[in-house]
């Protein structure tokens, strides 16, 4: 088992007024790393654009204004769509009671709550973990797959740092014929 991802996000606290909350969109993208708060995929390989959640749906807000960047989450649509409108509690203060509800993706707790095979493949740790992992549906294999995408780029980076010391042409030349056809397949994968 490993992390379920290298660090949270944290939301620097943006009191400045704005007239509608889409308007925080690159301040959410900076604080998410380009990545959703719920399931840590990376915005680059999603070919349908990330949105903005309202971690208290809009429904339920009393207090909080639905243009309050500490409520908002920058999130892959199928995390969005998956999350909706759902709120237990019912309740704007009120996250989650009796393990179901959602933990913000900014709080140390949220972390708590996952884990992932060494594949990618994301798993519950808790049963609030568990309502979470089933309700944003955590376990499409899109997730899985972004993941190995992000690691095989680590990789490749490795790999040319190590090219650009290597004496060898022939062998840099193999290397780079196979980065070549990888780079094609992920762009058909991007794509689908």
């Amino acid at each position: 088992m490993i992390p379920f991802r290298d660090e949270t996000p944290k939301r620097r606290d943006i009191k400045n007024p704005v007239s509608k909350y889409s308007d925080h969109r690159e301040d959410l993208k900076k604080d998410y790393k380009s990545r959703c708060g719920y399931c840590d995929d990376i915005d680059l390989w999603r070919t349908v654009w990330f949105e903005i959640d309202h971690f208290v749906p809009q429904k339920y807000l009393n207090t909080i204004k639905e243009t309050d960047y500490s409520n908002l989450v920058y999130a892959c649509r199928a995390c969005n769509n998956s999350k909706r409108a759902h709120w237990p509690t019912g309740n704007e203060l009120i996250h989650h009671q009796n393990d179901e509800g959602f933990i913000d993706p900014c709080d140390d707790e949220y972390e708590k709550q996952f884990l992932r095979y060494t594949n990618g493949r994301i798993i519950h740790q808790t049963q609030l973990g568990k309502w979470m992992y089933y309700k944003l549906k955590l376990h499409k294999p899109q997730h899985e797959i972004i993941w190995q995408i992000v690691e095989l780029d680590k990789l490749i980076e490795e790999c040319e740092g190590i090219l650009a010391k290597m004496d060898n042409q022939i062998l840099k030349d193999k290397l780079l014929n196979l980065y070549r056809e990888y780079h094609k397949y992920t762009k058909k994968l991007g794509s689908l």
